[in-house]
């Protein structure tokens, strides 16, 4: 990177600022997840090395701020997680995962009141209101959970859908757009719920939801094509017809 950067490095790469780069940062993650997904080994470790790059890149321009290098920020990182994990580093036991996560919010507490900012703050502060929606709901939710306001159970949780979705039914029948928004998003947030009580992260269900999606209509719009036929240019239960013949085949 250092390289990169010189004098008579690479003139794209001089040209970067860290507002630059932004969007590269959300871009390799996002390719480092579908690489993941996709269980190609060798795609996934590529797709890890184009994160990296990343980290090393801001770094290195924060270096030359004279703010921090790539050592440091690795240092750091060793540090906090020694910090954080006593029941490996030190002599303290913990019995199980929620243990560890009361502790780690405990340091992280004293380690915020060290550096002088400890000021109050809410039980949903500190989650990103860039995150994704449905990774923030989720989020929001397991917060939620912590102190204690949440479903006992599934039933609970269960219930509750059945109730936005009638409320939903209820906007769809008065025809009340902006009640119709509302209750939607009730509904999904509720769902973000469902998966966490059933053990399943809801942006991981609804990623391998898309996934099928796409596999199933590409399917649909082959066989069509293999017949000789556009998909715009056949009637929706024709369609259908393809679509069942490729989810069967899927299976």
């Amino acid at each position: 990177m250092n390289r990169l950067l010189a004098p008579d490095g690479c003139p794209w790469d001089r040209e970067q600022t860290l507002a630059s780069l932004k969007p590269y940062l959300l871009e390799e993650a996002h390719e480092v997840l579908e690489a993941l997904e996709s269980g190609d080994v060798q795609h996934h470790r590529e797709e890890l090395g184009d994160l990296l790059l990343q980290i090393v890149f801001q770094s290195a321009l924060r270096e030359r701020e004279g703010a921090f290098d790539i050592d440091q920020v690795c240092t750091a990182l060793v540090d906090k997680m020694k910090r954080r994990h006593p029941h490996v580093y030190g002599e303290l036991a913990v019995k199980d995962s929620q243990e560890v996560l009361a502790n780690w919010g405990a340091i992280k507490a004293a380690e915020k009141k060290a550096q002088g900012t400890s000021e109050k703050r809410g039980t949903l502060d500190g989650i990103p209101a860039g995150l994704p929606a449905l990774l923030r709901a989720q989020r929001l939710g397991e917060r939620a959970a912590a102190v204690g306001f949440d479903w006992p159970d599934l039933g609970g949780v269960r219930d509750k859908l059945n109730e936005e979705l009638a409320e939903l039914n209820e906007a769809l029948g008065h025809a009340d757009d902006a009640a119709i928004v509302h209750e939607l998003g009730d509904v999904l947030f509720t769902l973000t719920r469902l998966c966490s009580k059933l053990g399943h992260p809801p942006e991981d269900v609804l990623r391998a939801a898309n996934a099928r999606f796409v596999q199933r209509f590409t399917a649909m719009e082959r066989a069509a094509e293999s017949d000789g036929h556009a998909l715009k240019e056949l009637s929706l239960s024709q369609m259908n017809a393809y679509w069942d013949r490729g989810k069967t085949s899927a299976r």
